[in-house]
């Protein structure tokens, strides 16, 4: 029984299903993938760089149709869908514009030498393994440096991201990237760690749970593999003194709401002055209170469905355990009667370290606020977790707002925003939120041999 379904969490109605590849066919795709890995790395970076141009292109003109398809598969708002579309076309772009630069060798200080030359070389068939949550975004991420440094790229999706995937192989191959550089497969986690195994596999990027996380960095470390892992993140959102609580609370809660707030960089933990943590609270409660749930497809619809019933359920039981251990729940936290995978939006508060909501990640549309007597509780709680994803800090007087950034344990800090994503900047974080970092320079480094070339003459 196949476990790639197009399952609309909207309905409930299951529409689709897939299936998945057997073992003779998993073992064809790796040979297919080591074939095309030396023709596509021996490809010009000009040429490369063209087609993702076009792949780019194809992101731009279809985008209505992939928004369209992403909310009836995992429930995403029509208008959200779109823009995330948008997203993934600009870093095939931005990748299709700054790679050849970005591949050219580099001279340093021959130090003694004639010539000391580092030169970037793709390393050969890579693995993706990638999460329902952001279908086009999170390909994009790692598939288009990839592809430009010359590596060949195995894509394995989410279960529920079927179709969207196989629209993502279809626009690459349509642009004229070689059938075997990009390869969708339908495979089993066991299936994926058979091909880790595969001494022709140079590399493995999971964006997902800590657990899949874990469970691929071991497969990857017994056969000396080189991964990337963006896992969970509990992000904190520290709000100063100085600054405007109502329109700091609004962009808060609309970035709280965003994907349903299942995004491992929402800002998931609030920490709000004393003086100024009861207006905070109510504009939040405001705010979720308000906030339209139904249709994806609706262009009014503010938040859609979970991505699944089970999904929601879970999300809707941390907050009942919440509770139950002495949090306050303020508004919404429970599943809407009907159809779908809809539940309120909720507000907690009260939430102290021996309740299991302080340092688990709730990936749904559930704000946690704390009330802090100072910016050093609030720095000291907000690194207090295991994750390490992003975290902001708001207010009025920028200098101030930047020193209490730098004492934030994460891989991305913002001042007066929160989980920018953009084509050229760094993502990525720290402890249990992963390693490694996607776009920019920085996503171009992670999968390719940095080869030094130093010339000495022998007449000297």
């Amino acid at each position: 029984m196949t476990t790639y379904a197009t399952t609309n969490p909207a309905t409930g109605e299951t529409e689709q299903e897939f299936a998945e590849l057997n073992d003779a066919e998993v073992a064809s795709v790796v040979d297919r993938s080591d074939r095309a890995a030396s023709d596509w790395q021996e490809t010009s970076a000009e040429e490369r760089a063209r087609l993702l141009a076009r792949v780019a292109d194809a992101y731009e003109d279809r985008k209505d149709e992939l928004g369209q398809l992403i909310a009836r598969e995992m429930g995403k708002p029509i208008d959200q869908a779109i823009g995330e579309a948008e997203l993934a076309g600009a870093i095939y772009r931005w990748y299709a514009e700054h790679g050849p630069k970005l591949l050219e060798p580099e001279p340093l200080d021959p130090q003694g030498a004639d010539e000391s030359l580092v030169q970037t070389e793709a390393v050969g068939p890579l693995i993706g393994v990638m999460p329902w949550n952001y279908p086009y975004y999170q390909v994009a991420r790692f598939v288009a440096p990839n592809l430009m440094a010359g590596n060949t790229i195995i894509l394995k999706h989410a279960q529920i991201c079927a179709a969207s995937s196989k629209i993502m192989a279809e626009i690459m191959h349509t642009a004229g990237v070689p059938q075997d550089a990009y390869i969708n497969v339908f495979v089993n986690k066991d299936q994926v760690a058979d091909m880790i195994a595969d001494q022709r596999i140079r590399g493995i990027s999971l964006t997902g749970s800590e657990r899949a996380g874990a469970s691929v960095a071991e497969a990857a470390g017994k056969n000396i593999k080189k991964v990337v892992l963006e896992l969970g993140g509990s992000d904190p959102l520290i709000v100063l003194d100085d600054g405007d609580v109502d329109k700091t609370a609004r962009v808060a809660a609309g970035a709280r709401l965003s994907n349903a707030g299942q995004a491992c960089n929402s800002p998931k933990r609030m920490f709000v002055p004393n003086e100024t943590f009861d207006a905070f609270v109510s504009t939040m409660v405001s705010v979720f209170e308000t906030a339209r749930v139904g249709d994806p497809t609706d262009p009014d619809t503010e938040v859609g469905p979970l991505s699944s019933a089970d999904a929601r359920d879970t999300v809707v039981a941390q907050v009942q355990r919440a509770v139950e251990q002495g949090a306050t729940l303020h508004v919404g936290g429970h599943a809407v009667a009907g159809n779908g995978a809809f539940m309120r939006p909720a507000v907690l508060t009260g939430v102290t370290k021996d309740m299991d909501a302080y340092s688990e990640e709730i990936f749904g549309p559930v704000a946690v606020i704390y009330d802090v007597s100072s910016t050093d509780e609030a720095v000291r709680l907000a690194n207090d977790v295991d994750f390490g994803l992003s975290g902001s800090v708001w207010g009025n007087n920028t200098d101030r707002a930047q020193q209490i950034a730098d004492q934030l344990e994460v891989g991305m800090a913002y001042i007066n925003e929160h989980g920018t994503t953009l084509p050229g900047l760094p993502f990525g974080g720290v402890k249990k939120s992963g390693f490694g970092r996607e776009l920019g320079r920085w996503g171009m480094g992670e999968f390719v041999n940095t080869r030094l070339r130093r010339t000495s003459n022998t007449k000297k």
